[in-house]
């Protein structure tokens, strides 16, 4: 168990769905009272930050990135395994067998710089453009585009359709 001894590295642990936090709780406690801090360093829910965007209104929400997944700073020992594997609610290590296979940085960077907007509009809808020069005109949504945050509408306009690009909390569905 020993092959990255004396490095602590980021492990992956699967757990029952939804008790993601009652594990990280559970972990936490087993290392204090067993004085294991020298062994497991930190224990982590990946969770990111998603603005929703309901009626027109942002909120701030968090949500798991890996629902069933705690992700274990360690140094892989077989007592530190140990503990780990026989906590209440976990379920095993991610890797083949039983043997942990530690995330690499890029891994880590990936999953703990996570940042998303997710709103209640989907292309064919029609929605009512809030602000700009187009304010309190009725369009249809063409295109989403998550990644610069911004919607494609097509507003009749002098009996023309126009496409217009408007940003994600400039529109409220009709």
């Amino acid at each position: 168990m020993a092959d990255h001894a004396e490095q602590a590295l980021w492990y992956v642990v699967h757990t029952y769905s939804g008790y993601e936090n009652k594990v990280k709780a559970n972990l936490e406690k087993s290392v204090e009272n067993n004085g294991l801090q020298h062994l497991i360093h930190e224990v982590s829910i990946p969770v990111e930050e998603v603005v929703e965007i309901r009626n027109g209104k942002r909120r701030l929400v968090q949500r798991k990135i890996f629902p069933g997944y705690v992700m274990v700073k360690m140094i892989m020992t077989d007592e530190a395994w140990y503990i780990v594997r026989n906590t209440r609610g976990v379920t095993g290590f991610v890797g083949p067998g039983s043997r942990p296979i530690p995330l690499d940085n890029a891994e880590i960077e990936a999953t703990l710089n996570r940042a998303a907007v997710s709103i209640d509009i989907a292309v064919g809808e029609d929605v009512r453009v809030l602000s700009g020069p187009l304010a309190d005109h009725v369009g249809r949504v063409e295109d989403i585009d998550t990644i610069r945050q911004k919607i494609s509408v097509v507003v009749s306009m002098f009996g023309r359709d126009v496409p217009v690009e408007v940003d994600y909390d400039q529109v409220l569905r009709v």
